[in-house]
């Protein structure tokens, strides 16, 4: 089965030079799509398609990940401001979607995607209609509630943040048991293909750690910074998760979000963690319904 048959596949400007990887098909309002840890673009294979009908979808690698890169590589491990915050891998997409014509658009994001996509909703609100989270709080309500149990299940957290380049050397050692493992079996034959073929780049694995680095670093300070300003999301906030998640298991969803942004809407599908390759169907009603609203409202 081919991924994305219809996309085009396109590599515009980031912020910073660098390029950034999409992949574009559809027409109506604009749609940008972010992806998690430790996949790329190709996590939203069985979705894009699906919201394709209804919206102009704009899939993306972020920075580091899949085929987008930085202008130059590499940067000074753990640096601040760090090239890999997601302040910075925000506006790579903001000029990324501009270069495609979008000055304003939606964004869904899963995972690392998702704190990228609520930075950038907080970042450029004259950027954002909608915007949807999959699967995460902010980070620092996130980091605020973990405890003895949450740090076991969330060991990769803290192992990638470690300074450079113990995570990188740990991970070169069995790729496959560090990223994938037992979630393996819950991708697609050819995504989890794809997400390997990243992998194996060493420069995909550095810059997935100075993700994580940044989130205990800089995204950290920027949500806490936010917090005490009392800035808000101005875009109104579809929150969804997995009943079978950490997400679930650990927080009060809409609570949370709803101390960051004025109208917040959601609920948990039945599934885990990871929303667009777990539950597809379900996932695509929820996005479809919610984005369809700015269109026709």
């Amino acid at each position: 089965m081919a991924l994305f048959e219809g996309f085009e596949s396109l590599t515009v400007t980031g912020a910073d030079g660098g390029p950034v990887h999409l992949r574009r098909a559809g027409e109506g309002p604009p749609l940008l799509l972010l992806h998690g840890f430790p996949q790329t673009h190709a996590m939203w294979h069985t979705v894009a398609p699906l919201l394709a009908t209804d919206f102009t979808v704009v899939a993306a690698d972020l920075r580091g990940y899949g085929a987008s890169r930085r202008a130059a590589e590499p940067g000074r491990a753990g640096s601040s401001p760090s090239p890999y915050s997601k302040r910075a891998m925000a506006t790579d997409l903001v000029r990324a979607m501009a270069e495609l014509g979008h000055e304003r658009f939606a964004v869904a994001g899963h995972d690392r995607g998702g704190r990228c996509a609520y930075r950038l909703a907080l970042d450029h609100p004259d950027r954002v209609d909608r915007l949807a989270v999959l699967d995460i709080v902010p980070t620092a309500d996130a980091l605020d509630a973990v405890d003895a149990r949450a740090a076991r299940q969330l060991w990769r957290w803290f192992l990638l943040a470690q300074p450079y380049p113990v995570a990188e050397r740990m991970i070169a050692a069995d790729p496959e048991t560090f990223l994938f493992g037992a979630h393996s079996r819950l991708f697609a034959p050819e995504a989890l293909a794809a997400y390997r073929a990243a992998a194996a780049d060493p420069a995909v694995v550095h810059a997935m750690c100075e993700d994580y680095r940044a989130m205990f670093g800089d995204d950290l300070d920027h949500d806490r910074a936010d917090r005490l300003t009392g800035r808000r999301i101005e875009a109104p906030l579809l929150a969804l998760w997995g009943k079978r998640s950490h997400t679930e298991r650990h927080h009060d969803v809409l609570a949370v979000w709803r101390a960051w942004a004025h109208e917040v809407r959601g609920g948990a599908l039945d599934c885990g963690h990871f929303l667009p390759e777990e539950a597809p169907a379900e996932t695509y009603a929820e996005l479809r319904s919610f984005f369809a609203e700015a269109a026709t409202g």
